[in-house]
């Protein structure tokens, strides 16, 4: 059965390449400002086009977050970004890892929520490709 779009996103109003730069820079600043608060360290963030994950934590410590995120709300970025950092303290998602994730965001069930809503159709989503010019090099014949 085929999905109906509700949340109004343009694919040709959506560059992939700038949303994945946007996406950096709000991923980076939110985890720059949480990983103190909730007591962890990260190596490096990785910005992904996972086709099934909206974020995931390396046992190194590099933390992956896919790029449609910037289209949800800020709200719900803010979420996964807290949710995986919050699995550099517990690994899992036993009730330890939850009861630090609601410590930090005790509001977090609406955020799951709306990714469970609207996730599918956030994953999906495909910008149009830019349209490129064809330079002819001048030569006939």
């Amino acid at each position: 059965m085929r999905q109906v779009p509700r949340l109004g996103l343009d694919p040709s109003a959506v560059s992939e390449s700038e949303a994945r730069t946007a996406a950096r820079e709000v991923v980076s600043r939110l985890a720059e400002n949480q990983a103190e608060r909730i007591g962890v360290r990260y190596s490096s963030i990785r910005i992904g086009g996972q086709r099934t994950l909206w974020g995931s934590c390396s046992p190194l410590g590099t933390l992956s977050f896919n790029w449609r995120l910037v289209l949800a709300p800020l709200e719900v970025l803010d979420y996964v970004v807290v949710h995986e950092l919050c699995h550099l303290r517990v690994p899992n998602h036993s009730r330890q890892f939850w009861a630090l994730v609601e410590r930090h965001r005790p509001h977090w069930r609406r955020q799951r929520d709306w990714l469970r809503e609207y996730g599918p159709e956030l994953l999906a989503f495909r910008p149009h490709a830019p349209t490129r010019s064809v330079a002819t090099n001048g030569a006939s014949g």
